[in-house]
């Protein structure tokens, strides 16, 4: 393996004030998100999701974002899963973004909860046909022997659906939307000297501040 420790990259592309911010973090946020997309940033929206389970053991994956709705971040999974069944317990997650190409990573602290059923079944019925065939077959963090078992239940919902574009959205399936109550945007800089830029929120007022690096 490579000597990691002196693995290092010095960043320089752009600084941060409290000057230059937006009052709002949304609009910050938006500001940066619509920056990686023209950047060609891969994957702009993927973001890391964190929760807690009962025992107070944390669990991290990648999601996808797929909307910022009335200032709360959105995204969609299976309930049964272990991050829905995570978040059915304590609401409490944090969200994490990092564009490398732009040297900015933005976290996100906040509480989840899940948007209607409507809401979720209109954006189910958007997507490929495939993915929704994938949203009925898989049984999502579950144990599974084999492949060929996913296979199965795909090709037996295939001939369920036979002639159907769009499908009923599973029970299973749905979307959660996670008010933040904490917003901290990080460009890197020069000699680990990065920018932090803090948003809390205190009584529904967002008020900014500088951390150190």
């Amino acid at each position: 393996m490579n000597d990691i420790a002196s693995l290092r990259k010095e960043y320089s592309k752009a600084a941060l004030d409290v000057q230059s911010v937006s009052q709002d973090p949304i609009s910050q946020f938006t500001k940066w998100f619509e920056e990686a997309v023209t950047a060609n940033v891969p994957e702009p929206n993927a973001m890391n999701l964190a929760t807690v389970n009962e025992n107070g053991r944390p669990a991290s994956r990648t999601v996808l974002l797929k909307g910022v709705e009335d200032f709360r971040f959105v995204f969609y999974t299976n309930f049964q899963s272990r991050k829905g069944k995570e978040l059915e317990h304590n609401p409490a997650c944090a969200l994490t973004f990092f564009w490398p190409e732009l040297e900015r990573q933005v976290r996100i602290e906040g509480v989840a909860s899940r948007i209607d059923d409507a809401r979720a079944e209109k954006y189910f019925q958007s997507r490929p046909r495939g993915s929704q065939i994938g949203a009925w077959a898989s049984p999502q963090s579950s144990l599974i022997s084999d492949r060929a078992i996913l296979e199965a239940r795909v090709q037996k919902l295939e001939d369920k659906f036979k002639g159907q574009d769009i499908l009923p959205k599973p029970n299973q399936w749905g979307g959660y939307e996670v008010d933040p109550l904490m917003i901290e945007f990080w460009q890197g800089r020069a000699s680990r000297l990065h920018d932090r830029i803090l948003y809390t929120k205190d009584d529904g007022v967002w008020k900014i501040n500088r951390l150190a690096p």
